[in-house]
């Protein structure tokens, strides 16, 4: 996993961002570590959330009732 700093983090959110696609970012703040950067697909394949709408639709608890609410969170901006 790599390291930053609270402050590197802040100077260049972009390469923090490049550096969470290959691997998660470890954030440090007064060298002990506060907060950790994943990419998105690292995030849903951690926390079982569907990968696309297609996985959504698919899931069981689906055939009960999609609520519009829910796609706004898992498909909302990036």
């Amino acid at each position: 996993m790599k390291m930053v700093t609270s402050r590197e983090f802040n100077q260049d959110v972009s390469l923090a961002k490049r550096l969470a696609r290959m691997e998660p970012v470890i954030v440090t703040d007064r060298g002990r570590p506060t907060h950790v950067l994943l990419s998105i697909d690292a995030y849903r394949r951690m926390s079982g959330q569907p990968e696309n709408l297609a996985d959504l639709l698919a899931a069981p608890e689906s055939a009960d009732a999609l609520d519009p609410a829910d796609l706004r969170g898992a498909w909302g901006p990036r």
